[in-house]
């Protein structure tokens, strides 16, 4: 029985992190965590980490689809964060974001990892940042780097 699992270490691997300049307060934080596990955890050279900004989490589908088109990177990180408010902003913004990300990833087989947070409210967009409920910024960064060497076992 052939078994592929993947590792974190990706020594040699080129990572873009899209992110959004919207609830930047929040999705610093994010990046934070994502750079910190790419380069502690993975052991990404610094000079393979490309950061883009983008204004919103609707624009993210369109910056991780150039740079995957691109075909610089091994895999890319796409972070921001969607609140909650009083209209259906919230389920416009964050449904078309997840599906744009989604679509980037199955019609490039590049890794695209979802470091968006869809929350209710500000206190939950701050415990997923780096408090209560950990770094979905390092999550993300942690299911990209598997997800690379996952894609190269099965090409090998």
């Amino acid at each position: 029985m052939n078994v592929i699992e993947g590792i974190v270490v990706a020594p040699n691997a080129r990572v873009a992190i899209a992110i959004a300049r919207f609830n930047h307060f929040i999705n610093g934080s994010l990046l934070d965590g994502t750079v910190d596990t790419l380069k502690r955890i993975g052991q990404v050279k610094d000079e393979n980490i490309t950061v883009v900004w983008v204004p919103g989490a609707y624009e993210l589908p369109l910056a991780v689809s150039t740079l995957a088109d691109s075909k610089k990177y091994d895999a890319i990180v796409a972070l921001g964060t969607v609140i909650r408010g009083g209209t259906a902003h919230f389920e416009f913004v964050a449904g078309e974001c997840s599906t744009g990300l989604s679509s980037v990833a199955a019609r490039t087989a590049l890794p695209v990892a979802f470091g968006v947070l869809t929350t209710e409210n500000i206190e939950q967009a701050i415990e997923r940042a780096g408090t209560k409920a950990g770094n979905k910024g390092a999550e993300a960064a942690l299911t990209a780097l598997e997800m690379i060497n996952v894609l190269q076992s099965i090409k090998a």
